[in-house]
């Protein structure tokens, strides 16, 4: 049996003897690499958190101590040693593990995550409610250092440093999040660890540490004597967080599995707020992934499908450096996430027009503010989900003072295995809303690319254009020769009923019309194009004379944009299909659409039965 089959709840590690725990750490990242190859996920952020998940486990006792993780893409190891090793060939399956913590699936996950920069904020809700109660435990949060740049981290760390609570906060520095971290609090702690003393204490003692046969009398005494070295030579009194009464420990070498356990037993005894400051390697254990941690941070299945069509976001990629070589007005901002939005291109060919603000989705609104009332076309790229953080800057910056910014909405609608911290479902809700708007939503990459290219050229007011993860669907669209707002395209002529499908809807709602015809029913099918200004006189005048309406979007159905065109309608029957209104679990994004009744078939079927009533 192996050391991890061993491993039935967290306890079971502190009761492990140095030795095993090191072959432990082998057997997690084994494990990790076989199932992420399997079934995808995040590979390179675990990796990088094996050691100081053990070591956690070794000092703190879970679930009465409150261990909380920031993002939550690096819990893998955290699953498997609490008590979900044989269930982790789930991950991200239907029906199986997410690949998050999340406080429904297990009480070791004190805290849901999938957003990053929460984690300080939710410990220390955890340690004032502790002290306000009289109870007793312990309360860690784990904060990577590109989450540590977002202004919520910074809030929490403010609000700690006040209450002087008894907290550690474990700083993650892995030297990025997803892409290379920026930011001045990135250079702040590069200058930490490459501190000529910090080399010169991990040579001396950690090493030295790294090599006692067992976390007895002799490794606690030394952890002892490291915390004493801590004091003379690595307690900085000017770094950032003594400014924000936080006591900084650090940096200390993360996957060494001696010394990180050794330091974390003497910091636990530590009061008031701790910040320890931890430095591994992202990729940790396999090659590939140290080499490249940013290709290795979303692992794909390895199901040997192949790529066929253009996606999404290759098309706004393709889009945004051809836009910019005629244009130098235009320039992008990505929110820490250049790779994933496809704007590495564009900032490598226009790096002085290109903003990478780190995970500051607020700032990043705000900024294109203030570059568009100068004179410049701002494009922030932003996953549909994370603009939720910043819809308040989109309210009071951006549409009260009408400016021309743009807003590239990546991830648009369902994405799949995330789960519901990713799916991009409520941008619609969100903005319908709002005055001073436009809203676009492409059905295809000739129509992604012909939106951005008109949403430049506007003079006042923000655009945003919400459009999906993956390839374009495999379904042929004759292209209108404009994009003017206000102005959608019938695509396909019928009697009995009008099928308004919205941006990667249109093609499902084309494919049901042709099942429908199979049947005897002639449905019309319009893509809107804009959501706001929506067409609504062409929609009336075509419901008029169709008599029954049928909306179908991928994004919430409450508040979405069925409702908004019912409300504009006359006597016609109306039908509103979209996202339920409840929260969606991690599954492939066929089976979430099938599920919900949105695939080509199902909404054939409850037209049909729409159209017969």
């Amino acid at each position: 049996m192996s050391i991890l089959e061993r491993i039935s709840e967290p306890r079971n590690v502190s009761e492990l003897s140095l030795e095993e725990r090191l072959a432990l750490v082998d057997e997690i990242r084994n494990r990790i690499i076989e199932v992420v190859h399997s079934t995808g996920g995040h590979l390179a952020s675990s990796l990088g958190v094996v050691e100081l998940t053990v070591a956690l486990l070794s000092v703190y006792s879970p679930p009465d101590d409150r261990i909380i993780w920031d993002v939550g893409h690096q819990c893998y190891p955290w699953k498997l040693l609490t008590g979900r090793a044989d269930r982790f060939h789930t991950i991200r399956q239907s029906g199986g593990l997410s690949g998050f913590p999340r406080r429904d699936e297990s009480p070791f996950d004190a805290f849901g995550t999938g957003h990053s920069s929460t984690s300080i904020s939710a410990a220390l809700g955890y340690a004032l409610a502790r002290d306000i109660k009289g109870e007793d435990y312990k309360v860690v949060a784990i904060i990577g250092d590109g989450a540590m740049g977002g202004g919520m981290a910074l809030e929490g760390l403010n609000h700690l440093g006040h209450t002087g609570t008894d907290m550690l906060i474990i700083l993650n520095d892995n030297e990025m999040s997803i892409s290379p971290n920026v930011g001045a609090i990135s250079h702040h702690l590069t200058r930490l660890i490459t501190d000529p003393r910090y080399n010169r204490i991990k040579k001396d003692v950690w090493n030295a540490l790294g090599k006692i046969p067992s976390l007895g009398e002799r490794v606690r005494n030394a952890a002892h004597a490291v915390t004493s070295g801590l004091k003379k030579t690595l307690v900085t009194p000017d770094t950032l967080f003594d400014d924000f009464g936080v006591r900084y420990i650090g940096p200390v070498p993360g996957n060494d599995l001696a010394a990180i356990t050794g330091v974390l037993q003497r910091v636990s005894e530590i009061s008031g707020p701790v910040l320890l400051h931890v430095v591994t390697k992202k990729g940790k254990g396999f090659e590939p992934a140290e080499l490249d941690a940013t290709g290795y941070h979303g692992v794909s299945a390895s199901n040997g499908r192949k790529r066929k069509r253009e996606t999404f976001t290759a098309a706004f990629s393709g889009t945004m450096v051809e836009m910019a070589s005629e244009d130098d007005r235009i320039v992008a901002i990505t929110a820490g996430m250049p790779d994933g939005t496809g704007l590495n291109r564009f900032a490598e060919e226009y790096p002085d027009r290109f903003f990478d603000v780190g995970i500051a989705e607020q700032h990043a609104i705000t900024l294109a503010c203030g570059l568009a009332f100068s004179g410049l076309r701002p494009v922030a790229a932003i996953y549909s989900t994370f603009l939720q953080r910043a819809l308040d800057q989109v309210i009071h910056d951006a549409a009260l003072q009408s400016a021309p910014v743009i807003l590239a909405l990546d991830r648009g609608g369902v994405v799949g295995e995330d789960g519901p911290t990713h799916h991009g479902v409520f941008d619609i809700s969100m903005l319908l809303p709002l005055p001073n708007i436009r809203i676009g939503a492409p059905r295809n990459c000739a129509m992604l690319e012909m939106l951005l290219k008109r949403a430049v050229q506007f003079e006042e007011n923000p655009t945003a254009i919400r459009y999906p993860r993956g390839e374009e669907p495999a379904v042929e669209f004759q292209t209108p020769e404009s994009v003017e707002p206000g102005i959608g395209q019938l695509l396909r002529e019928g009697n009995d009923v009008l099928i308004i499908g919205v941006g990667i809807m249109a093609p499902a709602a084309l494919e049901a019309a042709v099942l429908l015809a199979a049947d005897n029913v002639s449905a019309a099918v319009y893509d809107p194009i804009w959501l706001k200004p929506a067409p609504i006189e062409e929609i009336r005048s075509l419901a008029e004379a169709c008599g029954r309406v049928v909306i179908v979007e991928d994004g919430s159905v409450t508040g979405g944009f069925g409702s908004f065109i019912s409300s504009h309608l006359h006597g016609e029957s109306v039908l509103e299909i979209g996202i339920p209104d409840e929260f969606q679990p991690h599954a492939p994004r066929e089976e979430l659409m099938q599920r919900m009744g949105l695939d080509p078939r199902a909404l054939a079927e409850r037209i049909g039965d729409f159209v017969g009533s």
